[in-house]
């Protein structure tokens, strides 16, 4: 499967699953909590994803749990000076990660390259900008809003969770296709714990593949998340092997996109990986 990031980054996926090294622009992300927020430290973080393999980059302006309110003023500030900065100085695609279509047309003439979109495409301008300017999309599943909390969510009527996120995603690639975005251009996320308890977060990172079914490319963004925590019982600053381990569960899934905070541990699992699966087509052509 090939995927098209950009206009000269066309990447082939069958077995070898890119690294998407995390660019945070808040000062409260759950993870750093702003330890990059000086600029010179985010420009020494992405280069340091660069050594470490990453193959693009993810710029965030808002993060995607409850918080103090960022309004789309605030929101290009953090992040248009930081797609010019990166785009200037690396030869990588970008994405810029927001719900709202201002942000993203105005990243994608600064030198972005990606919409990911953690509303799954409720600002009716996101995918109209993004045909525009000729980009990738990426459709994420969230059951309320981004930003909003939602402790209790239920997915009995839909089916499941795994059924709902399915459903959901397949309308939102849809969208993106009568929107004229080509099918190379298109991903998908299940938005692990947006929405999701962490029981459900595990079983939609178990079925996976349920989700590359639609035919499109899946990006995996479990990177020391919540659920994992819940699940090992570990904090924050500990979760480093279990996120290794989601990564590799989500590429025998057929996941094919890894977002993560730690590009050389995931850079390696998904280099690992690849060659296992590589080794696997080679066996199957051989008995065929």
């Amino acid at each position: 499967m090939i995927i098209e990031l950009g206009p000269d980054h066309r990447f082939d996926v069958a077995h070898r699953s890119l690294v998407m090294g995390i660019l945070n622009r808040t000062p409260d992300s759950f993870w750093d909590r702003g330890r990059f927020w000086d600029f010179d430290d985010f420009l020494q973080l992405a280069q340091r994803h660069v050594d470490a393999g990453a193959d693009l980059f993810d710029v965030g302006g808002s993060k995607a749990g409850p918080g103090p309110e960022v309004t789309c003023e605030e929101e290009l500030d953090r992040v248009i000076p930081a797609v010019e900065a990166l785009s200037d100085r690396f030869d990588l695609p970008i994405a810029v990660d927001t719900f709202r279509g201002a942000v993203v047309d105005a990243a994608l003439d600064a030198g972005a390259s990606i919409g990911n979109d953690i509303s799954g495409f409720a600002d009716p301008t996101f995918l109209p900008a993004c045909a525009r300017h000729g980009a990738a999309v990426v459709a994420t599943h969230v059951r309320l809003g981004p930003r909003i909390p939602d402790p209790n969510p239920d997915y009995k009527a839909e089916g499941g969770v795994v059924a709902a996120v399915r459903d959901f995603l397949a309308e939102r690639v849809r969208w993106a296709r009568e929107a004229g975005i080509p099918d190379q251009r298109i991903m998908v996320d299940a938005g692990l714990d947006l929405g999701k308890t962490a029981e459900m977060s595990i079983d939609l990172l178990r079925n996976s593949s349920h989700l590359a079914e639609l035919g499109r490319p899946v990006l995996l963004s479990a990177s020391n998340k919540g659920f994992l925590g819940e699940v090992t019982g570990d904090d924050l600053t500990e979760r480093v092997e279990a996120t290794w381990a989601a990564h590799a569960l989500g590429i025998s899934g057929a996941c094919r996109i890894l977002r993560s905070h730690d590009v050389r541990g995931a850079r390696r699992v998904a280099d690992a990986m690849a060659a296992v699966l590589a080794v696997d087509i080679e066996v199957i052509g051989a008995v065929l």
